[in-house]
């Protein structure tokens, strides 16, 4: 940007004019306001964010049992009070504006094949119908054996056990944490799935 001597002189003259106009007294009307802060009656408590394996501290504000705030903690060694933009909007995981989230899901939702719409199911109900699914793709694509090939890729007659599926994959989510995500392979591989990931490496 170029400016001349003559625009420096403008902008300094109306910076000076706008700083006498301050202190010469004229002052505008204070709007202020006397509402609470929601933190006043709060109980904090300490916990950890369930969004990645990081471990970023969170300090949890609530009152009579409803969280009014969360931020991140300034005391715990690994994030030292910074929270990433998931950390940060965590409070909306159940609350909006002070107000218990609409968007959040509490009941399985099922749609038929074919249908335009969502329909509220029990959760036994989605267990089973996720259980059938898993057990009818795996028994309808089982590998009971591999054919064991030689030095340059050809069959060599023998077989070997593997007993795997290869049509189902399971992806672990970055809100679980280490024991969930153990426990989670440990299902997937006794099932017999080779393909299991993590949201969070991705």
């Amino acid at each position: 940007m170029d400016l001349s001597r003559r625009d420096f002189l403008k902008l300094s003259g109306s910076g000076l004019g706008a700083a006498a106009f301050v202190n010469l007294g004229m002052k505008l009307p204070a709007r202020a306001t006397d509402t609470p802060l929601r933190i006043v009656k709060a109980t904090e408590s300490t916990t950890v964010c369930p969004y990645c394996a990081v471990g970023c501290g969170i300090l949890v504000r609530a009152v009579n049992g409803k969280v009014v705030n969360t931020e991140g903690n300034p005391d715990h060694p690994i994030n030292q009070g910074n929270l990433c933009s998931k950390g940060s909007s965590l409070i909306q995981v159940s609350y909006v504006n002070g107000n218990v989230n609409k968007e959040r899901l509490t009941k399985p939702l099922y749609r038929a094949k074919g249908a335009s719409s969502w329909q509220e199911i029990t959760w036994d109900d989605a267990i089973g119908r996720i259980a059938k699914k898993i057990k009818d793709t795996r028994d309808s694509t089982w590998i009971a054996e591999d054919a064991i090939l030689d030095a340059a890729g050809n069959p060599t007659g023998k077989k070997v056990v593997c007993n795997r599926t290869e049509a189902i994959a399971n992806l672990g989510g970055a809100a679980l944490d280490n024991e969930e995500l153990h426990l989670l392979q440990k299902f997937a591989r006794g099932i017999g799935l080779v393909y299991v990931d993590n949201q969070a490496r991705i």
